[in-house]
């Protein structure tokens, strides 16, 4: 399913909307911050973006679906689904770190076609459409050449949710067959195996909206995106990108049979 230049062009002025959202906000000493039910951040900025973006998508595309982290499912069953993170790295936004997010992804008859993932306060953003190749601020991108994992250089996002699922000995051990492991986390190192700054990153615990912008992007770029048990979705409840030559030894690691935490929608 080819994505239209319509689509590429509401997801990025969704981003712009975003951006003038998240940025107006970030590091200031009033930002309001509950804890969610998995103890998990939400700022206001986290659902003020939500809501923003789901206004102007109901604008702009009434028919269309939203899917996003704080407030659900808008349309069940509909062929055109928005999938939204407002805030991708939202631990990440409280505190000040400059590495979180906004992912936006639209899935049309159940394939991923468009994808943007903005980091204003790096001055960074990357797009794709499904057949028209994948950028960052404009530039086209490319997965890295590297053939073996030795040469590979390993991005993920830390031990908590390894050991969660009690598998941190097997992120160790990739690691260990890696030239280089970095620990970045969220979006971010995503969009490194995108522009082949990286090899390999992964997650053994997501969800939808945390890969459906990412997915494109990296495939675009010529990766290969699946979940830890190595099929091709963005509902198994893990994700682990890779530019295509690394990614069966890298699953050999850290792969599993079945999906690693749990079967999201």
């Amino acid at each position: 399913m080819a994505a239209t230049a319509d689509d590429l062009a509401l997801a990025l002025e969704l981003a712009d909307i975003a951006d003038a959202i998240t940025m107006k906000r970030y590091r200031a000493s009033d930002l309001l911050i509950e804890t969610k039910p998995d103890l998990t951040p939400v700022t206001e900025s986290d659902k003020a973006v939500e809501l923003a973006l789901r206004e102007r998508i109901a604008a702009v595309s009434p028919g269309d679906a939203v899917i996003g982290e704080e407030f659900g499912s808008s349309v069940d069953g509909h062929s055109r689904s928005w999938i939204i993170d407002p805030i991708d790295g939202t631990k990440s936004y409280v505190r000040g770190v400059p590495t979180w997010s906004t992912l936006i992804g639209l899935q049309v008859d159940g394939e991923i076609t468009t994808g943007v993932v903005s980091m204003p306060a790096l001055g960074r953003r990357w797009w794709a459409s499904a057949g028209t190749g994948a950028f960052a601020n404009a530039r086209q991108v490319h997965v890295s050449a590297v053939p073996v994992l030795a040469q590979s250089q390993l991005a993920w996002s830390g031990i908590e949710d390894w050991d969660e699922i009690g598998r941190l000995d097997a992120i160790i051990a990739l690691g260990r067959a890696c030239w280089r492991t970095r620990g970045l986390g969220d979006a971010w190192q995503y969009m490194l195996v995108a522009e082949g700054a990286a090899e390999i990153a992964l997650d053994p615990v997501v969800s939808i909206w945390d890969l459906a912008a990412l997915k494109v992007i990296v495939e675009e770029a010529g990766g290969r995106f699946t979940d830890l048990a190595g099929v091709d979705t963005i509902a198994g409840g893990s994700g682990i990108a890779s530019n295509g030559l690394v990614h069966d030894a890298a699953l050999a690691h850290v792969g599993t049979s079945a999906p690693a935490h749990r079967q999201l929608p």
